[in-house]
């Protein structure tokens, strides 16, 4: 048997490219193989390591494989676009995989547990179901502006659509009524739905010991603390907490050149889900202090006194993010800064 140094994979949903190549980076062998055939395949070559791009499925095939003895690395994909050669075909993919696995300096990414992975559905499934939750508002809203009934925005604000649906003297035509009333049940629907997984995240926050110190952090809550366990890497594997804030995106992008750094907005990379989750916690953070609830933190107030709001909620986000990854490789609990 051939000895291989790197096996790169590129996954699919029935067929599989794989990928070999020696210790000295030359091709092995390049076969297909169907989605039955891919362990047992892999069973019988020796141990070695097995490089994927990070994907939806990904995690499952880490495990399985890991399972077989083989070292499993997973590459983010925009870090193994730059090796793929001329034309993009499954056979290019799976050898800039291989080839992306073996550089010395390249970030991989943790493979998570099935439990990280259903924390994950989770947070996802509710944030598809508020998601939902807002269009249909937005829908009753316009449909309703149509005939001349205007209410504020917010969820809070749904109860006045519902009294003019069912007021017989609003002088709505019957197949708006008949309508309206179908999308405010729809709502209620939605509502119980969320209300549901919310008493599911926080039960599983609290009885979590990480996520109950996660959550002493002001501006987290178990939401953002759940989130943090579902889709954020071991803390450890970071050296600092400016480096989990970067792997977040809540940095500058910059572009240096000459010696001279140039920073501008933050970028759009990292973990969106959680760059969004901390930027709307610092918000809260922000509004309590601004509306007479005040702030024993003196580096907020001074930045509240010097910047616009949201330029202070991306950077209390950012602190948000250090102080999580100090937290959680302490095991300790937050403990405010008075001075």
């Amino acid at each position: 048997m051939e000895e291989v140094g790197v096996i790169g994979i590129d996954l699919a949903k029935r067929s599989f490219q794989v990928h070999g190549a020696r210790a000295d980076g030359s091709v092995a062998y390049r076969k297909k193989l169907s989605r039955g055939k891919l362990l047992s395949f892999l069973a019988s070559q020796p141990g070695c390591a097995v490089a994927m791009e990070a994907c939806g499925s990904a995690h499952y095939w880490a495990r399985e494989i890991m399972g077989l003895g083989h070292d499993v690395r997973l590459v983010p994909p925009v870090y193994v676009k730059p090796f793929v050669k001329r034309h993009k075909n499954d056979a290019a993919d799976a050898e800039a995989i291989s080839e992306a696995a073996q550089r010395p300096t390249m970030r991989f990414v943790a493979v998570k547990t099935e439990a990280r992975q259903a924390r994950g559905m989770l947070f996802r499934t509710r944030d598809l179901l508020v998601r939902q939750r807002t269009q249909t508002i937005n829908a009753l809203r316009g449909h309703l502006a149509e005939f001349g009934v205007v209410a504020p925005q917010g969820t809070a604000r749904v109860g006045c659509l519902a009294r003019v649906v069912g007021d017989p003297d609003s002088g709505l035509p019957e197949a708006v009524v008949e309508l309206g009333g179908l999308l405010l049940e729809r709502i209620g629907e939605l509502d119980e739905k969320i209300r549901g997984l919310d008493g599911k995240v926080g039960a599983s926050a609290r009885e979590d010991e990480e996520a109950a110190r996660l959550m002493t952090i002001p501006g987290i809550g178990p939401i953002t603390a759940l989130a943090i366990q579902a889709f954020a890497p071991p803390m450890e594997s970071f050296r600092r907490g400016r480096d989990f804030s970067a792997w977040l995106g809540l940095v500058p992008r910059q572009h240096t050149t000459g010696g001279k750094p140039r920073l501008g907005r933050i970028s759009k990379m990292g973990q969106r889900d959680l760059g969004r989750l901390l930027i709307t916690g610092a918000m809260a953070v922000i509004r309590h202090a601004s509306r007479g609830g005040g702030t024993t933190d003196p580096w907020l107030a001074g930045m509240l006194a010097r910047k616009p709001r949201m330029l202070v909620a991306v950077a209390l986000a950012n602190k948000m993010a250090r102080t999580a990854w100090a937290v959680t490789t302490h095991k300790e609990s937050y403990r405010p800064s008075l001075t």
